[in-house]
């Protein structure tokens, strides 16, 4: 499996080197071969742990607690790579790292969602009790994820880039960006499962 993610990765970094410009962005935002991945890989991640929480609270087996857990850590993790990666791009694209657009805003709000769950994680000693709780924060927590990442940054004007589709459902960039694209996405997705699996 190493070997594999490790060929894959090697391929499609050398794919983004040599692949065309982005239509109107240039060069620089190449970083969307990056940055998209890691967001898809987060809302993953957390669909994984909410996944593991409801299995936890079905069987009491703290083998699911663990999972939920490792899967909510690592979901934090790539939500904040996809967030200081749109910051560059931000940077690059607007002229400011910030500027709490919708989708930077929604951004935010479910980085302090998950933060909050690890928080409780580490005030919470007794471990049963500990990962009852996190199981039902975890259900509750997974809910908001679509409405941050789908659906309320797009109800919204936003400096952000369209879409891959847009609300027509037509393809707003060259098939060719979206070969690569798809590829990185498949790449980082395999980097999760091996993580995830430990």
């Amino acid at each position: 499996m190493k070997l594999i993610i490790f060929l894959t990765t090697l391929i499609t970094a050398a794919i983004i080197f040599f692949v065309p410009p982005v239509k109107g962005l240039g060069e620089l935002a190449k970083i969307i071969f990056f940055h998209i991945p890691t967001a898809w890989v987060a809302v993953i991640a957390f669909f994984t742990s909410a996944y593991f929480a409801a299995k936890f609270l079905r069987t009491n087996e703290i083998f699911y607690d663990e999972m939920s857990a490792h899967s909510a850590k690592l979901g934090f993790i790539f939500v904040l790579l996809a967030t200081i990666s749109g910051a560059i791009f931000s940077k690059l694209t607007w002229g400011a790292f910030w500027n709490w657009d919708p989708r930077q805003t929604t951004i935010f709000i479910l980085i302090l969602i998950y933060g909050a769950y690890l928080t409780l994680r580490a005030a919470v000693s007794n471990e049963k009790a500990r990962a009852k709780v996190s199981a039902v924060y975890s259900l509750f927590s997974v809910l908001t994820v679509p409405f941050l990442v789908f659906i309320l940054p797009r109800m919204y004007f936003s400096l952000h880039p369209a879409p891959v589709f847009n609300s027509a459902g037509k393809l707003e960039m060259d098939a060719e960006i979206l070969i690569v694209l798809l590829a990185a996405v498949f790449d980082a997705t395999l980097i999760f499962y091996k993580l995830l699996k430990k």
